[in-house]
């Protein structure tokens, strides 16, 4: 039996939490078992990784290596967490996947897109999404919500030239792929999730 894979994607302070949160509650009040893991981290291996690649104190890290601590992050969550529960038939929801290393890496970074899917395919191996959700706002909008909510991490406070690459690279790289639903992160929260649970329906 074969589960649901949902990813959710876009800028730093699109909203994804957010839309995963209440889309998690609406599934499993109509019968869902769901499943909520997030990148980087989402496993004992996963998460001490997140901890190094969002660490202010950690500006000098290449380029290099950041791309392949997303990508063993990735593989560990695959391995221990989203390949098991979707074996299982259950519905896993992501707070990003390896679209995010083809924006931010393989764009923003100057490493390549063909690159980071190199990197990245032994640890994903068969498991591809079944949907993404592309919530898409203005870099500097994405930036304001952030001050709002938390002190910035290490990639948060890269220059606005840095986010803008983020934002565009989404776009060059999610437009057109069958799997993805693009949607205005400017709209409210509601009509967001609307639009969110009527694209789910025929997965369902």
């Amino acid at each position: 039996m074969s589960g649901l894979f949902i990813v959710l994607e876009g800028p730093d302070g699109s909203g994804k939490s957010t839309q995963i949160d209440l889309l998690k509650n609406y599934l499993e009040k109509n019968g869902q078992e769901c499943l909520i893991t997030r990148e980087p981290g989402g496993t004992r291996i996963g998460e001490g990784i997140r901890d190094m690649l969002l660490n202010p104190e950690f500006m000098e890290m290449s380029d290099e290596t950041e791309m392949l601590l997303y990508a063993a992050s990735r593989a560990q969550l695959i391995h221990d967490v989203i390949g098991p529960a979707l074996d299982a038939g259950k519905v896993v929801i992501s707070d990003r996947f390896v679209y995010s290393s083809m924006v931010y890496q393989g764009i923003a970074r100057g490493l390549g897109i063909d690159t980071v899917e190199a990197i990245n395919a032994p640890g994903i191996g068969q498991y591809r999404p079944d949907c993404v959700f592309f919530i898409d706002i203005p870099e500097e909008e994405g930036i304001r919500r952030k001050k709002q909510q938390k002190q910035l991490d290490r990639l948060e406070q890269e220059s606005i030239d840095f986010h803008h690459l983020v934002s565009e690279g989404y776009r060059t790289v999610l437009r057109g792929r069958e799997e993805v639903i693009e949607i205005d992160g400017c709209q409210t929260v509601d009509a967001i999730q609307q639009m969110i649970r009527d694209a789910i329906g025929k997965y369902l």
